[in-house]
């Protein structure tokens, strides 16, 4: 798979991925995101910051996320096991649905550790949705340790970090 950073032209394709992947965590019970949240304008602005990353197979993308030292106020809330370690976070990592159950996600996992890990990061944070059974699997086996849990408008989620140094 190549990874890139993504370009303002492949935002309606973007903006179809997500749309996608929300109608199938939907038919899974998971309601997660839907139309207010990742809206376009959301992406597009990931896009134009020069922080949203695309995986591709071919010409299909498969998959797509947001890396920035960007946080949400909430983070603070977290007993983060390295506080004062220079860290990035990782936003709206989407696989494809065409592209679900064949490692995409974990693979882009390592490439983004690795990543992290050439830009000088110590650690990695995210948040997870309590109620997404896939995602929670996905970063337990990755070595993501809960570190607090917030609150948001589609439910809880919780924070989580892993050292890469």
């Amino acid at each position: 798979m190549e990874y890139c950073k993504a370009d303002i032209n492949q935002l309606d394709q973007i903006f179809s991925l997500y749309s996608k992947a929300i109608i199938t965590m939907e038919n899974r019970g998971i309601h997660q995101w839907d139309e207010i949240y990742p809206d376009k304008e959301i992406l597009a602005e990931d896009i134009s910051k020069n922080h949203m990353i695309i995986g591709k197979k071919g010409n299909d993308i498969a998959v797509c996320f947001v890396l920035s030292e960007e946080f949400d106020e909430e983070y603070k809330n977290g007993n983060w096991q390295w506080p004062q370690s220079k860290f990035c976070v990782i936003h709206r990592l989407c696989v494809n649905p065409q592209f679900q159950n064949q490692g995409i996600a974990a693979k882009t996992l390592d490439y983004i550790e690795n990543l992290c890990k050439t830009a000088g990061y110590d650690s990695i944070r995210l948040d997870c949705f309590t109620e997404n059974p896939y995602s929670q699997k996905l970063y337990d086996k990755a070595g993501y340790s809960v570190v607090g849990y917030v609150n948001w408008r589609k439910g809880r989620f919780e924070l989580r970090e892993k050292i890469i140094h």
